[in-house]
């Protein structure tokens, strides 16, 4: 079996566990953690995931945030930003990286608060890694945890180890209290 399917088959028991709604918003977050290197295969599988929701009984949203990048830097209200930013790179500084924050936070948000069944729905993100160097994952979950009223399943690539995550393997890690979904054929059991 490959790690793609070891990740989906625990992803799947994870998901089939009775989903206690009074845990934090924290304990809510599901990182499914991979090799850098599998990127492409889990996209290509993203599918698998959304069945393996769907037969727990669950209802499945997926999110992908690769463009949110581009997408905010070539937004109307941004272009004379963007033509000075690809002149002048620097120009990306702690403020319109904030913005770019608060658009991508607003984005999951909204989609959240339209959720048909809410409590029952796995809301999926996947691209994270398009936002490496502009945003770090450990300040965004913060921001949406508390709007998450299923589950928030988050594909990681990247590391988990020792209660620290750390995505593509290239920085310090951040400990979070998130349930880790990894590739190792082992149980994984909710908090």
């Amino acid at each position: 079996m490959n790690r793609i399917d070891v990740l989906k088959k625990n992803y799947q028991r994870l998901c089939e566990y009775s989903w206690d709604r009074n845990v934090a918003g924290a304990q809510r977050v599901w990182l499914a953690v991979y090799e850098k290197e599998d990127e492409r295969k889990l996209r290509l599988r993203l599918g698998l995931f959304e069945e393996a929701t769907l037969h727990t009984g669950h209802k499945w949203v997926a999110v992908d945030l690769t463009d949110d990048f581009a997408n905010w830097m070539c937004g109307p209200e941004n272009i004379s930003f963007a033509e000075s930013y690809f002149e002048s790179p620097e120009l990306l500084d702690e403020a319109a990286l904030f913005d770019m924050k608060q658009v991508i936070v607003s984005r999951i948000r909204s989609i959240l608060s339209t959720l048909a069944d809410p409590e029952n729905t796995v809301l999926a993100l996947y691209g994270v890694a398009s936002l490496f160097g502009f945003l770090k994952i450990s300040e965004l979950l913060p921001l949406i945890e508390a709007d998450v009223k299923g589950r928030l399943l988050v594909f990681f690539p990247g590391v988990y180890e020792q209660n620290n995550y750390r995505l593509l393997d290239a920085r310090d890690g951040w400990n979070y209290h998130a349930v880790p979904i990894s590739t190792s054929d082992v149980e994984v059991r909710p908090s």
